[in-house]
Parts: structure tokens; C-alpha cells; sequence
């Protein structure tokens, strides 16, 4: 199969913040308290923190500050008021946006999300205004030559894939249902098959297709301010951005 690749579209968001190593361990750290809290410190029963823990050891993480975290989740100190959040957002041409956050104080992160994102010409939603138009989902991308299509059928037989993506690039994708991710994380670590990223995401049911560059600066300029807040974990959206409009905005350091 071929298509769009529904990852393209956010792969600015994760150099820009890739290139913040102090920015990526709070949230890591972050998630690891969260994990931690809502299904205990046991990593072999508690698959979210497993996946957390692997992601800090994927970028250097310190043991120190990865046990320091779930100590401060289970220990009922400094950090342990850490709390889950969600908020709902409308950017430019009704681009739906799913922010969650990671707070301990959600009378600051509201106020602060909602300036940052009419600054930048959106709006908060209402909850649940947008989302139902996304579903949590597995998420692999493999690179180019990594893998084939057959190759991730063969080791995932056992479980139901929602989809498998060969992109224009040569890059592959596959999703699954959010229950299904850690067994078919697993089947493919031990076929060999190593995902440039697998990680849970949240995927929108459906795409608003942007052919305008300056709309898609605004709208991914909008993102990228949201994204830079510290409280924010990850931020979701359905703008559809055509790779043309992509490459140029890329050219000219837009994004």
C-alpha cells in the first residue's frame, strides 16, 4: 500500500524539540511520575511506564533521574501533585488541536495556553469539542530499507494492525489499537525490526487538507508555541499540510 504519511506533518515539531535535551528529560521525567502514579512503580505490570523508561533510556536519560522520578510519584513528595491534563483548540481553517499537558498547577496552564493560542489566531474549545475526531493509537515508523510490509505482517500475525503505509519516501508506518501496542512493540523487537519511533499517539479521523502557505505557518507556528510550553507533553492536530507547501516552508526557515 501507498499513501500521505500522517507522521510528516509533525516531524518539525519533534526536531524542534529534539534539539532541547534539558526540555525532553523534564518531560520524560514527567511522564515517568504519571505513569508511575496511575499504575504503581512495578515496571513489569505497568506497561505505560515500561514504554516511559524506555523512551528516557533511548535519550540518555540518567538511571539517577529516572528512579528519582518514580520515587517522587510513589513517595508522595515534591512532584508527586503532578497531574494529567487535556485541552481542546481550533487553529487557523478549523484545524482541530489536542494538547496534553503534565501540571501542577492547572490555574497557570490554562490561562498561559489559552494567550499563547490567541496570539497566534486561534482558540481553547470546549471539552470534547474536538476530541472525538481522534483515537489513541500505536504508532511505528520505520526508515527506509528497515523493513517491508511483508516483513511486519509475518511477526504481528497474531494481532490486528489497523494499517500498514509505504510513503513516498519509502518510509513505512503501522498502526494499532492502543491495547495492542506493547505486544506488537515486542513482536517486532524481537524479529529485529527496530522502529525509528514507536510510540502511542493520538490520530485524527479525519484531515483538513492545507494547500496555503502562509495558513500553514500560522498553523504550525501556533503549534510549535504551544509545544514550547513547559507544561505541554504533546500536542496533536489534523492539518493535512501538502508536501509542497512543507518543503517550502522548510526552504525559506519557517519551520
Amino acid at each position: 500500500m501507498s499513501g500521505h504519511s500522517k507522521w510528516a506533518n509533525i516531524k518539525n515539531r519533534k526536531g524542534a524539540q529534539d534539539a532541547k535535551r534539558g526540555k525532553i528529560f523534564t518531560r520524560l521525567a514527567k511522564e515517568i511520575i504519571i505513569s508511575a502514579k496511575i499504575g504503581g512503580a512495578e515496571i513489569e505490570n505497568n506497561p505505560r511506564l515500561r514504554m516511559a523508561i524506555q523512551k528516557a533510556k533511548a535519550e540518555n536519560m540518567p538511571n539517577d533521574n529516572i528512579n528519582r522520578a518514580i520515587q517522587r510519584a510513589v513517595g508522595g513528595g515534591a512532584g508527586n501533585e503532578i497531574e494529567e491534563v487535556m485541552y481542546e483548540a481550533y487553529a487557523q481553517d478549523g484545524v482541530a488541536v489536542i494538547i496534553k499537558c503534565a501540571t501542577d498547577n492547572k490555574n497557570r496552564t490554562l490561562p498561559e495556553l489559552r494567550a499563547l493560542i490567541s496570539k497566534a489566531g486561534g482558540n481553547m474549545a470546549e471539552k470534547g469539542a474536538v476530541a472525538y475526531m481522534f483515537a489513541q493509537k500505536g504508532l511505528f515508523v520505520f526508515e527506509k530499507g528497515k523493513a517491508t510490509e511483508d516483513q511486519v505482517l509475518e511477526c504481528t500475525f497474531d494481532y490486528n494492525l489497523d494499517d500498514i503505509v509505504t510513503n513516498s519516501d519509502g518510509s513505512i508506518e503501522v498502526t494499532c489499537d492502543f491495547e495492542s501496542f506493547i505486544d506488537v512493540k515486542t513482536a517486532l523487537d524481537k524479529s529485529g525490526l527496530i522502529a525509528e519511533t514507536a510510540e502511542l499517539t493520538m490520530i485524527a479521523s479525519v484531515d483538513v487538507p492545507i494547500s496555503n502557505k502562509e495558513t500553514a505557518g500560522k498553523i504550525l507556528n501556533l503549534i510549535n508555541k504551544v509545544d514550547d510550553h513547559e507544561d505541554v507533553q504533546n500536542v496533536y492536530y489534523n492539518a493535512d499540510i501538502s508536501d509542497e507547501v512543507m518543503e517550502q516552508l522548510y526552504s525559506e526557515g519557517t519551520i
